[in-house]
């Protein structure tokens, strides 16, 4: 060193000491902050001039906005250097940073923090740090962090981003909380460890609770790399409601070429409605649009509105085969909250589409039920009450289509108006009992209609003309009165008025066809009816008391109630000429007789017109009831119904010249169960048969009393069904639970049944708080064997009718007709096998064609981190399908794989 050095060097010397000294005459101060109980560090570096008073150094800026607040359960140890090592799960607090970890050092000088896990007796590292910044947390192996700068180097980072969880060997965190990824996993399995699947990032950035952007990647499956790579890629992290693009989904259709379709953007209008436009394009010139939207307005209404549009291109242009057809569809739900207004509601249920529509969507070729669906119904309604004058009005537009023949009913309007029932004599400061007319009241309903039949492709070319309108009252008057205290006394009257815009005039014309010319003669005409009756019942109660001896002590008793009714009606001969309802026309036959032919001007419109005949019936009808009641366990009484209801009825018109006596109607209903009623009705034909002098069988004019017998059975249908469950054997065939008989043990649905098995999770797996399946100890039988758990339901539904088949010949000695039976069986079945297979099926059995019915077999496989799932469809529309895609709604529409069969050449159209 050269004597100008050496002197250069020694000042520097010498002032390096003096700034030693004052700094070590510093001091470093502890104290305890009352707010949080714990230690918080300050490092005050106030420098001190010891030679004069008046003379002090100003202070320094402190290096941190805010204290830093540290503990930890074992030990706190401060070494030189500015150095405090946190032992024992230690935590360090600086604003909203929180740093946990086994083992922290802190370096009070450069603010930074640096933190590791210790590995136990067997060598796996627990403690690892948990860095939190707000509410995003980062779990990593070892990590360095500046709390001044905020930035640091983490290794082996671990944070959850929306549903997926991304991973990093290495990783840098910038000032604004983003973080910078080399050699990095994305995946959605939560064993994010080693998981079944991810994507291997080459290079990403995170912002938390925004994005991931990052660079080349590629799958992995199981550990094994497929060919499968993007050269960049982006995730959405948005917790908060957005709009996004949606990804298409391809295949292949045999007449229209690879497509893809279910692609387009979800705009996320509002937190109360929202709009997904997709599209569909196939490579030989098809495509489609359509527009989703749902809706929600709370404690007011809710809906959802879809509208399709598809150009369908088949065979080569300017070929023969060659065709273009337009389909749309439009489909509207909208649902009414009850307590948005509670004197009027508003609903809507429009689902329209155009004949050819089912037959040319993908999603209905790979919808049996929807393709084998020829009828569509549509209606919306609207009801208002006037809740101060009585008042009621309701409205609807109904709309049925047969997709099969093109055929449209359309209704437009269907109104009702009711009025409450009003007693006009009632007087309104009543003293002393009821007056006998103050019982008198009378109602109003009205009906009015429009409507019309035609193809759906000629409903806007049809002319007001076409239509078939009018509108209908009815004002029934009656009154009940008690006689001898037990007979309860109802006349009635009833009036009904019909309103019609048009009769139509016939006559004969051998020109015309049907040899019948008719013309049509618009204006209001007014058509009215009235019948008047009188009814009287009463009630009939028997008790019994079985003997003890013979039927024990539970029994208490058995009631029976009859009540028999009587009611008569009378209501003149409404075809007389002199009403005008009904007229005539006369021509001559072929052989030169003259012919009269009757006819109604009003028949066949919206209201028909009254009936011809003058009617003086008297009705004779029985009803019975039969209960039990029977002593529980606990010495309660319980109510058991034997026979709910067993009527019959029956008619006789005195005014009739032939065959007075109507047909003995039945019905009887049984209480099975609590859940399941058993209904039958039937009649029973008062009058037989007979050979007329063609010998053709016609009805007879004699009752099948006179020759002995109880009337003609003429059929019945009805149907039966059943859900057998895990607990159904234990219900029929256990040990009954007396002090639980109160209960419904036997759910008796499958759902039920399902989700009592899914919240169990018989592999021992549950969800904690945040999401992640927890193992637990596997359920254990009373034999020590772990418990064995299947749950299964099938469904069964019987239905059968019974009738006189016409086609076959007659009994000529009992003059019967022989029965037909036709029956059918439904069945549908779920079984879990495990907690992840899932098995549904459903199929049925024709008795009479001796036929499968299309039956359809669905198989599920919850693979952790991908859903598959496959079904077998056998029958008439023989197809199947396989789908395997990713269980995050993320990665659903994107990570995925289908294979569907082709089944539009298997349908059959007219």
């Amino acid at each position: 060193m050269t004597p100008l050095k050496r002197h250069r060097f020694i000042p520097f010397l010498l002032l390096f000491a003096c700034l030693m000294l004052s700094l070590s005459s510093g001091a470093q101060r502890r104290r305890r902050n009352p707010a949080s109980g714990r230690d918080t560090l300050n490092v005050d570096t106030t420098l001190v001039d010891t030679l004069s008073v008046d003379t002090v150094a100003p202070k320094k800026k402190q290096p941190l906005d805010a204290p830093v607040a540290y503990e930890a359960n074992d030990s706190i140890v401060f070494t030189e250097g500015g150095y405090a090592h946190l032992y024992g799960d230690g935590k360090v607090n600086y604003e909203k940073i929180e740093v946990t970890s086994a083992v922290i050092t802190m370096n009070m000088d450069s603010s930074t923090v640096y933190a590791r896990g210790v590995p136990d007796s067997v060598g796996v590292e627990t403690g690892t740090p948990i860095f939190k910044d707000g509410e995003t947390p980062y779990e990593s192996k070892i990590m360095r962090y500046n709390f001044k700068t905020k930035k640091g180097f983490i290794n082996n980072i671990v944070t959850q981003q929306g549903e997926g969880y991304v991973t990093s060997e290495e990783s840098k965190k910038g000032a604004g909380d983003e973080l910078y990824l080399r050699r990095g996993k994305y995946t959605t399995c939560d064993q994010h460890d080693h998981p079944h699947f991810y994507l291997k990032l080459s290079m990403a950035k995170v912002r938390p609770k925004k994005n991931v952007v990052f660079g080349p990647a590629q799958l992995v499956v199981e550990d094994v790399p497929l060919p499968i790579a993007v050269p960049f890629g982006f995730f959405p992290f948005n917790s908060s409601y957005s709009s996004g693009f949606i990804m298409p989904t391809y295949g292949d259709e045999m007449n229209r070429g690879f497509y893809l379709r279910d692609g387009g953007y979800y705009f996320a209008i509002s937190d109360r409605m929202d709009l997904k436009l997709l599209g569909e394009i196939f490579t030989k010139g098809s495509w489609g649009l359509s527009a989703q939207s749902n809706y929600n307005k709370r404690y007011k209404y809710s809906g959802n509105f879809n509208a399709s549009y598809l150009v369908t291109k088949t065979g080569e242009k300017n070929m023969p085969d060659y065709s273009v057809t337009k389909d749309f569809k439009l489909s509207w739900s909208h649902r009414q909250d009850a307590k948005a207004s509670p004197n009027s509601s508003f609903s809507a249920n429009v689902n329209f589409a155009t004949s050819s529509y089912d037959r040319r969507s993908i999603s209905s070729l790979y919808d049996p039920n929807q393709y084998s669906n020829n009828t569509k119904t549509s209606s919306v309604s609207y009801s208002r009450n006037f809740p101060e004058i009585g008042l009621n009005l309701s409205s609807t537009f109904n709309l049925s289509q047969n997709t099969k023949d093109s055929s449209i009913n359309v209704t437009l309007p269907d109104l009702n108006i009711s009025l409450n029932r009003i007693y006009p004599f009632k007087r309104k400061n009543a003293a002393g009992d009821e007056r006998w007319y103050e019982k008198i009241s009378f109602q109003y309903t009205g009906h009015l209609t429009n409507s019309i039949n035609t193809k759906d492709n000629l409903i806007l070319k049809q002319g007001i003309s076409k239509w078939n309108n009018g509108m209908q009252h009815n004002i029934p008057v009656s009154a009940t009165f008690t006689l001898f205290k037990y007979f309860n006394v109802v006349p009635s009257f009833n009036y009904t008025e019909r309103w019609y815009t048009r009769k139509i005039e016939q006559s004969y014309d051998p020109n015309a066809a049907g040899n019948v010319k008719r013309d049509t003669i618009n204006g209001f005409s007014r058509v009215y009816d009235y019948r008047m009756g009188i009814q009287v019942n009463t009630k009939l109660y028997g008790m019994y008391k079985p003997w003890k001896k013979l039927f024990g002590d539970k029994i208490e008793a058995i009631r029976h109630v009859v009540t028999p009714s009587v009611t008569a009606n009378y209501a003149p001969d409404f075809g007389a000429s002199r009403y005008g309802y009904y007229k005539t026309y006369q021509y001559t036959d072929e052989n030169g007789e003259v012919r009269t032919v009757e006819y109604s001007p009003f028949a066949g419109q919206a209201f028909s017109p009254p009936g011809k005949g003058k009617s003086e019936s008297f009705t004779f009808s029985l009803d019975n009831n039969v209960e039990m009641k029977v002593k529980t366990a606990n010495d309660s009484i319980k109510k058991v119904s034997l026979i709910d209801q067993l009527s019959a009825s029956l008619t006789y018109n005195a005014a009739a010249e032939t065959r007075p006596w109507s047909d003995l109607s039945m019905n009887l209903r049984l209480k099975l169960t609590k859940s399941y009623t058993f209904s039958m009705n039937t009649s029973f034909a008062t009058y037989g048969y007979k050979f007329d002098e063609n010998g053709n069988v016609v009805d007879n004019d004699r009752t099948e009393w006179s020759y002995g017998r109880f009337g003609r059975f003429k059929g019945y249908s009805g149907s039966f069904s059943y859900t057998l469950n895990n607990d159904t054997w234990k219900k029929w065939f256990g040990p009954k639970d007396d002090s639980n008989s109160g209960k419904d043990k036997n759910k008796g649905n499958e759902n039920e049944a399902l989700e009592q098995y899914d919240d169990e999770n018989t592999d021992g797996e549950e969800e904690d708080k945040s999401g992640l399946r927890k193992t637990e100890a596997a359920a254990i039988d009373p034999d020590g064997y772990m418990a064995f758990k299947m749950p299964w339901s099938l469904s069964l539904s019987y239905s059968y009718s019974i009738s006189e088949d016409r086609s076959k010949e007659i009994n000529k000695k009992t003059m019967r007709y022989p029965y037909a039976v036709s029956h059918s069986l439904n069945v549908s079945g779920n079984i879990k096998l495990g907690s992840r297979w899932n098995i549904n099926c459903s199929s049925g059995y024709d008795f009479n064609t001796k036929e499968m019915s299309m039956t359809t077999v669905n198989i599920s496989r919850d693979l952790h981190c991908f859903n598959m799932s496959c079904g077998l469809v056998f029958g008439p529309f023989t197809s199947y399908n396989f789908s395997i895609r990713a269980a995050s709604n993320l990665l659903t529409d994107a990570l995925k794989w289908d294979q569907r069969s082709n089944t539009g050449s298997s349908v059959t159209w007219y």
